[in-house]
């Protein structure tokens, strides 16, 4: 590669990075916007420690373990690691939006510590790093994962699952007779705008996946698969608002967010070799799922205030399928055993260390600091202090 292409492609995969960091005010703004106001200031503590504490972990161990090449290193390529770095916080944004309003910061920062340092990265070395598995029955390098329908959001998805079952639903969310309760999201706005930054970061997120752009051939297929991204995301937004309206006659904006979100993670896997059509089909199928998927988690008393489980384990899990499915030179049976390894890998392991650590530093609030708000116990600081707080 010449000099100029070089710095070329280094520009591309940093503007790509800055893109995905994006995504933590993203990740932010929408949990901010969703959980009641007396629990703001808690998600926001937990989110930017989320960014710094995995980030920071990621660099020291985490891109070793998973790349098997140090950061001293005299031919490593520092933007490919900053891209990289901005991709591993993700998975426990995922977890944390679905454990809000009953979760304590110390025990989620330490979680954080260990996805990052150690269960994330191990994915990733069996998929698109230096593969410990390699020549193994165990080998699933051959899964097609662009940019990580599996790899990162099924993995904070099969996490939050274990955390779920651990810890259970927020006081009050379900009745003793079976019924929900629905808790209002206390700032739509929020939302909204968390949502769309998670759309926008989603171009660098799957475009920078790409990892250069500087031929024609590559700027085209970096165009196609960010062509992809949004046509999913669009798909999966409108299939949900024809859902909700021909069941309700209601327009749930939370849920055409869940499912234009639903619909982007579902195309992640294979933007860079589906038509425009496909990724349509998928991203529908994705916001369908998100619904389904919502309505039966709650069936089974899982308590997921953000909708995390339907937007990212289900279409995590998806997204990587219909790679298998809609393209011919790609093995289903690869997809599959991608998808069932890394569950298989993520949830027992998640789970054990979950369980013993609500041992040590029991990781659900005390139910009075729960009914009083997570912000005055956690934080001594309300992000909204001059209203009063709903209990």
């Amino acid at each position: 590669m010449s000099e100029m292409s070089y710095i070329i492609d280094t520009l591309y995969v940093l503007f790509a990075m800055t893109l995905v960091v994006f995504m933590y005010p993203g990740f932010a703004m929408l949990e901010a916007g969703i959980v009641r106001t007396k629990n703001v200031s808690a998600v926001l503590v937990i989110n930017i420690l989320i960014f710094a504490i995995a980030s920071l972990c990621f660099l020291l161990i985490g891109y070793s373990l998973a790349f098997g090449e140090g950061l001293n290193d005299k031919n490593i390529n520092y933007a490919t690691v900053l891209f990289q770095m901005a991709f591993v916080g993700k998975a426990m944004n995922i977890m944390s939006g679905g454990i809000s309003e009953r979760a304590k910061v110390v025990p989620i920062a330490i979680f954080t510590l260990i996805m990052a340092t150690i269960l994330y990265p191990l994915v990733v070395n069996f998929t698109w790093g230096s593969n410990f598995l390699k020549d193994t029955i165990l080998d699933i390098s051959s899964m097609h994962d662009l940019a990580g329908s599996t790899i990162i959001h099924s993995t904070g998805g099969w996490a939050l699952l274990a955390a779920l079952i651990l810890i259970g639903a927020r006081n009050g969310r379900y009745t003793k007779d079976g019924g929900i309760r629905i808790i209002p999201a206390s700032n739509i706005p929020l939302v909204t705008l968390g949502a769309l930054l998670l759309w926008i970061g989603w171009f660098g997120f799957n475009g920078g996946s790409v990892g250069t752009i500087v031929t024609k051939d590559k700027a085209n297929l970096v165009s196609l698969v960010i062509l992809n991204t949004n046509a999913a995301g669009f798909a999966g937004a409108i299939a949900v608002a024809i859902m909700m309206y021909i069941m309700y006659k209601k327009f749930d904006i939370t849920m055409i967010l869940n499912g234009g979100l639903g619909g982007l993670v579902s195309i992640t896997a294979g933007a860079d070799l589906m038509s425009i059509y496909h990724a349509v089909i998928i991203g529908a199928i994705g916001g369908v799922l998100v619904v389904i998927g919502v309505f039966t988690f709650d069936r089974f008393r899982i308590d997921d205030p953000v909708g995390a489980l339907s937007v990212h384990l289900i279409n995590g899990i998806w997204g990587t399928l219909a790679v298998g499915v809609f393209v011919s030179n790609i093995s289903f049976f690869d997809q599959v055993k991608g998808v069932i390894f890394v569950g298989l890998f993520v949830f027992p392991i998640s789970f054990i260390l979950l369980f013993i650590l609500n041992k040590l530093v029991p990781i659900r609030a005390k139910k009075d600091d729960e009914l009083q708000g997570l912000d005055v116990k956690e934080c001594g600081l309300e992000a909204y202090p001059e209203f009063r707080r709903a209990f």
